[in-house]
């Protein structure tokens, strides 16, 4: 397999964060050892008989998958170990991939982004309009039992939300607590990440503890994050990805987690991830069940093999620029900005490059 198509997998990988099953099925099926040739007989040779019928190969998986695909990742807070919280989307991204299966764009959404939530029965949601992030707190509930909210069935209400706002149909997706997250980044042995501002952390101390929260919030030493190359543990990347109190609020933290997010990939490229099963299986073990893959009835290894030949210089980051709403002075979410809408409007044409390069700054560079 050619470093381009491994890097293509390797996208998917870091896009998803579960591909890794993928990836490892994908070597499987491509290293099975094949059928042992037949020995030697003394047996006499049988009468002729005619010439079988060949039967066309069976086609690999995901061959009908032509694009554009879109694909929904979602980061929730740690706290789902709370027996009754419920999940909340404090990470929303999407990979899109046109038809074609030649180049990807990988964006965020604001968690705060003001949305039509449509009614939801399964948990007897109304409906109305309110912040991205509640699509999955709401969708979660399950009557009659407030302390086993469903993770899927938050994520079933988020992706319809996404959809429908974006106008994208969502193909694939997956839901990873942070504690995931910390743990897939440690499993790699940690990530080199450029850090591209200086950032001091609301969370963690130098040594990794979390900060005393106090009424005021928190108090005591922080862990601070200086401009340049890093080398980052599990939970020095997951913190850094989460600060959004930092120069550039939530949008410079929807940009730094696409970085790491690209910086992940890569990481699993130099190392040969791809190309090592029983790494791959180290990987999937240590997400354990801090994962919810959601495939719409197609398996992971479909997506593997449809976009394993995405060339490694087409996946583009991109930042949708937005703005705070208020209502009687209150702030009450944000907005995007016309750039932003306009974005959605030309990926959903297939203008998207036209359109960036019309826009540069909403390329993500570094």
């Amino acid at each position: 397999m050619t470093r381009r198509r491994l890097l293509g997998l390797a996208v998917l990988v870091a896009a998803l964060l579960v591909a890794t099953g993928a990836v490892v099925t994908t070597r499987l099926v491509a290293n099975r050892p094949a059928a042992p040739a037949a020995g030697p007989t003394t047996a006499p040779p049988a009468p002729p008989t005619p010439a079988p019928t060949t039967a066309s190969p069976a086609p690999p998986p995901g061959a009908d998958l032509k694009g554009p695909l879109n694909l929904l990742l979602v980061g929730v807070d740690t706290r789902v170990s709370i027996p009754g919280w419920e999940p909340h989307a404090d990470a929303v991204l999407l990979l899109h991939v046109p038809a074609g299966l030649d180049r990807a764009y990988l964006f965020s959404l604001p968690r705060d982004l003001v949305v039509d939530i449509p009614a939801y029965p399964k948990a007897r949601y109304p409906g109305g309009r309110t912040k991205l992030t509640h699509a999955m707190s709401y969708g979660s509930r399950v009557p009659g039992d407030k302390a086993h909210p469903s993770t899927a069935q938050g994520y079933e209400l988020l992706r319809t939300t996404v959809s429908r706002y974006t106008g994208l149909r969502i193909d694939a997706g997956a839901v990873i607590t942070f504690g995931g997250f910390d743990k897939l980044v440690d499993t790699l042995g940690g990530v080199d990440l450029y850090v591209d501002q200086r950032v001091a952390s609301r969370h963690r101390r130098p040594d990794g503890t979390m900060r005393t929260l106090t009424g005021g919030g928190y108090v005591g030493p922080q862990m601070v994050y200086e401009k340049g190359t890093r080398h980052l543990t599990g939970w020095q990347a997951l913190d850094y990805a989460r600060q959004r109190y930092t120069a550039g609020g939530d949008y410079t933290r929807q940009r730094h987690q696409q970085q790491l997010l690209r910086a992940l990939a890569r990481k699993i490229l130099d190392q040969g991830t791809a190309r090592d099963p029983q790494r791959v299986e180290q990987v999937v073990a240590a997400l354990g069940r801090t994962l919810v893959y959601a495939g719409g009835g197609r398996k992971l290894i479909d997506f593997a093999y449809a976009l394993g030949g995405l060339p490694a210089d087409r996946l583009t980051l991109v930042v949708l620029p937005g703005a705070g709403v208020s209502s009687g002075g209150a702030y009450r979410g944000e907005q995007l900005k016309p750039p932003g809408r306009d974005f959605l409007t030309a990926l959903r044409g297939g203008r998207a490059d036209a359109f960036l390069a019309a826009h540069p700054s909403l390329r993500v560079r570094n």
